[in-house]
């Protein structure tokens, strides 16, 4: 007989997953069951929290959703904090938990690692969080988070199963496997965003986390405009000594006056959070008015409105903009200069101090050409986030920015090892994260 936890693990091999971090219990018992008989492989980390930050950072690095297996109660609760920061910056994850039995559920009888409500405490920092009452759910439900994971803005999905689900009979369950591509990007808004392309002399692109993947059109369009490229700290790797790239924050006073002279601004995968474009708290930073945004996600266009605002991948669209404008368009003559000058103010900015841990991090750059270097909440990341250039997309990321979870790094970076084993991995973390 094969049980619904065995079942589960069937389908995630369906839907590609080859690894799971995760501590098991009690509770999770039939989901080692199947893991026993599976070529997935599993890792398992000293605490639930470092289940949920390897999985962020395998699926930070290698670009596949990460999925933690954590018990009922306190294996949850561990995990929440690596949610919060796979929420904050838009990183597929997959948790499945353990829950009590259904007839329990809410009555607060005192059972093993019970809560008052599991499933409801998960929905405020979850995309969705779902129980299954029945094993014929679990395709479904497997299907939806594996298409949010690939249509649109992405985060951490909770799905739990109680012990009395988790033992029943499952047998002839078939995955449900859609093929759920992002939006197409609207053509009415990339004709009008080509046409403020053309008439624009002092164009500027900034590229966020959401742009990272998609750094062969965003060099083309920067190209063709001669537009400097700023990069938020997700973003950094992007046009590696390019000319036109400005790998420096938005919070420094440098960046801001390049984004002040602009007469457009194309903002691509970015949020436009206060961590990466206020870190100071000094409130200088204000929203360009001839705007463009692309976006994958609907509520972020929301949030933030712009003159035009595109719902799409980021490579879709830059792609589409730049069929779109064709190949008349001289570029402006100055992006190139533009893009210097605030280079070296940027670093010039920066206290003494700042600049050497921003140098010491270059030199591990230098001596790891291809690395990746994942960062906890630690003074070099500080600075290297207000200015470092990166010779890798997607490269470099850390947990300073947005959630600014302490611990991340050690766990975080043992999981990306494992996404990309050819990879050098270095981790910075202080003694307080590294704890």
């Amino acid at each position: 007989m094969t049980t619904v936890g065995e079942a589960l693990i069937t389908l995630l091999e369906a839907h590609d997953v080859d690894t799971v971090f995760g501590i098991p219990g009690v509770h999770t018992v039939e989901l080692y069951r199947g893991l026993a008989r599976s070529k997935i492989r599993h890792v398992t980390p000293r605490h639930e929290q470092g289940a949920g930050f390897m999985a962020d950072g395998y699926a930070r690095a290698g670009g596949r959703p990460g999925i933690a297996f954590v018990i009922t109660g306190p294996g949850l609760t561990n995990t929440i904090t690596a949610m919060g920061q796979a929420r904050a910056d838009s990183v597929p994850m997959l948790v499945i938990s353990g829950v009590n039995a259904t007839p329990t559920l809410g009555k607060g009888l005192g059972h093993l690692h019970e809560l008052p409500d599991q499933r409801g405490m998960m929905e405020k920092v979850a995309l969705f969080s779902h129980r299954v009452t029945d094993a014929d759910e679990l395709p479904g439900v497997l299907a939806r988070a594996f298409a949010l994971f690939s249509s649109s803005r992405p985060g951490p999905v909770h799905i739990e199963i109680p012990t009395d689900i988790m033992v029943k009979p499952a047998g002839g369950i078939a995955a449900l496997l859609t093929n759920v591509a992002p939006p197409e990007p609207n053509p009415a808004a990339i004709a009008e965003a080509a046409k403020l392309c053309a008439a624009a002399r002092r164009p500027l692109v900034l590229a966020g986390g959401g742009a990272k993947r998609a750094e062969a059109p965003l060099q083309r369009l920067a190209e063709k405009l001669g537009a400097p490229v700023v990069q938020t700290a997700n973003a950094r790797g992007l046009l590696h000594r390019h000319p036109l790239g400005v790998p420096a924050s938005p919070s420094l006073k440098a960046v801001r006056a390049l984004m002040a002279e602009a007469d457009l601004v194309i903002a691509a995968g970015t949020e436009f959070g206060p961590t990466d474009y206020d870190g100071y708290s000094d409130g200088g930073f204000v929203l360009p008015s001839n705007l463009i945004r692309i976006d994958i996600g609907a509520d972020q266009l929301a949030r933030r409105p712009a003159r035009i605002s595109i719902h799409a991948d980021c490579g879709a669209a830059l792609e589409a903009l730049l069929v779109e404008i064709g190949t008349d368009q001289p570029p402006s003559g100055d992006g190139q200069s533009r893009a210097a000058a605030t280079r070296q103010a940027a670093f010039a900015e920066m206290a003494p101090a700042l600049q050497a841990q921003t140098r010491a991090v270059e030199m591990i750059r230098d001596a790891l050409p291809g690395s990746i270097i994942v960062g906890d909440s630690t003074q070099p990341v500080y600075a290297a986030n207000l200015y470092y250039d990166h010779d890798r997309p997607g490269g470099w990321f850390n947990a300073a920015t947005g959630f600014g979870a302490l611990g991340y790094g050690p766990p975080a970076a043992i999981g990306a090892a494992l996404a990309v084993p050819d990879a050098p991995v270095v981790c910075l973390t202080g003694d307080g994260g590294f704890q």
